[in-house]
Parts: structure tokens; C-alpha cells; sequence
């Protein structure tokens, strides 16, 4: 994707910081309050958008079509939960408008790049360095090296109303390769539910937790509160997750990113005023 603006843009009149959002007229009309981006839009300016969600770990099965459907609504809507701990401006409805907008510009990835830098969790529970953070309400999990230093964020899928993910500090106890987990799948549930991988968790202490990290065969329903309490995410996802963790890795799992038992996460600078758009 260009960085510089067509000609029939002026460099002025886009005062979208992020580059990959660059030379989108849509974009420009969005943060300047012309109008939003939601259900039936269509454009490179969908595209770009799209992408920065799938760079930042935001569930998006079909990838970026420059197509607005209900999986771009879901991924915005997931989106909006997390940028309002940094934006208390943005609202959760699914469509981008300017404050949504903004929110993206700051804290997306430059073009080629994955993840974040800002407004991460820390991985740190009360005071336990941790591998994972899992954020239920935004539906992202967040693997961290040894170090702390963020290596990947995953889109998943948690429990369902009637069967919450339980919060709290957790361990790896466990790990399924392809066959086994294949096999759990069928004798629990009649098929390969668990994907290609199952990474079992107990409580801090040793206890059962009765949850697990693992894949799906329902990749549509990812970022939603729909499973039994396990950790759903895509299978190419759970495959990097399980090759990451060991046994007696911790695993953090917390309603929000600002979770008072994480700490304070690493919040991105004030906005500037935007330039007027002619």
C-alpha cells in the first residue's frame, strides 16, 4: 500500500498519522465527521481497516475482502471494547466512526508489522510474571516471552453467559499434539472441536480448572462469548501457542485489559487536534 497520498489528495487534508491508512479518501471523510464506515461499505478504505484489525489480533475469518460484513462489525466492535480503556470517547457499535477512527490510527501497527505497542496488558499477575493474558471481553489472547516482551496476539472465543471463562492466575498442567486432541474431540464431542492442539490449564495452585487453550472447527465464531469455558482460537493460532508454552507456564485470564491485578497498561500519548478537513 502507498504511503503517500494520490494526487487528487493533498497531504493536508489526511491527517491520518498511520501510514497504512494513508490515501483513503473514505478514511478522511470518516475523521471528519462526513459520515461512517459500517454493514454493505466496500473500498479500499474497508481493506485498510480490515488489516489493521487482523495486524493488531482481532478475529476476521475470511481475511480482508474490502467487504463491511457482520465479521468486520464483530472485529470493530471487539476493537472499540479495547480502545475505550485508551479512548473513553469511542463507542461500541460495531461501525467506524471518527473517535473509532482515531483510536485505530493511534494504536494499529505501521504497515508490515503485527501487534502493539501501546495499551497492552501487563504481564504481570499480582506480581507473577506470566506467559499469557487472556482478555475476555475483548476476546484476545496476548503470549509474551520470558522476558515480558509481547510475541503475538490472538483473536479467540470465550465462554458463553451460561458458562463463564473464570478469571484468574492459571498454569499449563498439560498438552495435546494433533492426534490426541483429534481423539478427545470425537470421544467428547463427535468431531474435531478442540482443533489441531490442546493446552490444558489447572489453578495456580495445582487444582483443576476444567478449562483449556485450544483450536475450533468453527472459526466463525470466534471473538464471542459462545464455548463451555475453554479458550477457543484459530488453528493456526493454537499451533504457535502451543509451541510457545511449557508446562507450569502461567496464564493470566482477566475481564479487561486494565485489570487492577495486572496493573497499569502502557497507555498511548494525548491526541493532537486534527487538522480541518477541507
Amino acid at each position: 500500500m502507498s504511503s503517500s497520498p494520490p494526487a487528487s489528495l493533498s497531504t493536508a487534508a489526511d491527517p491520518l498519522r498511520n501510514k497504512r491508512f494513508s490515501g483513503q479518501p473514505s478514511l478522511v471523510d470518516v475523521l471528519s465527521g462526513k459520515g461512517t464506515l459500517g454493514s454493505g461499505a466496500r473500498g479500499t478504505g474497508v481493506r485498510a481497516l480490515q488489516e489493521a484489525l487482523l495486524a493488531m489480533g482481532f478475529s476476521l475469518p475470511g481475511g480482508a475482502d474490502g467487504a463491511f460484513g457482520k465479521q468486520s462489525a464483530k472485529a470493530v466492535r471487539n476493537f472499540q471494547v479495547h480502545a475505550q480503556s485508551a479512548f473513553p470517547g469511542v463507542k461500541v457499535t460495531g461501525g467506524v466512526d471518527a473517535a473509532t477512527l482515531q483510536a485505530l490510527d493511534a494504536l494499529a501497527p505501521a504497515p508490515k508489522q503485527t501487534g502493539q505497542t501501546q495499551n497492552l496488558p501487563v504481564p504481570r499477575y499480582d506480581g507473577t510474571p506470566v506467559r499469557v493474558v487472556v482478555v475476555k471481553n475483548e476476546h484476545r489472547t496476548f503470549l509474551f516471552d520470558a522476558q515480558g516482551q509481547l510475541q503475538g496476539i490472538f483473536g479467540n472465543a470465550v465462554g458463553a453467559g451460561s458458562s463463564p471463562t473464570d478469571k484468574g492466575l492459571k498454569q499449563v498442567s498439560g498438552k495435546l499434539g494433533r492426534a490426541d486432541a483429534y481423539a478427545l474431540g470425537q470421544k467428547l464431542w463427535g468431531g474435531p472441536v478442540y482443533g489441531p492442539r490442546l493446552i490444558d490449564l489447572s489453578w495456580a495452585d495445582g487444582s483443576r480448572s476444567g478449562e483449556e487453550l485450544h483450536g475450533t472447527n468453527a472459526p466463525d465464531k470466534l471473538g464471542e462469548d459462545v464455548s463451555h469455558g475453554c479458550i477457543r482460537h484459530g488453528n493456526t493460532d493454537i499451533i504457535a501457542l502451543y509451541d510457545a508454552l511449557q508446562v507450569k507456564d502461567a496464564v493470566a485470564i482477566v475481564d479487561t485489559v486494565k485489570d487492577p491485578r495486572l496493573g497499569t497498561p502502557g497507555l498511548p500519548p494525548p491526541e493532537k487536534p486534527s487538522p480541518s478537513v477541507a
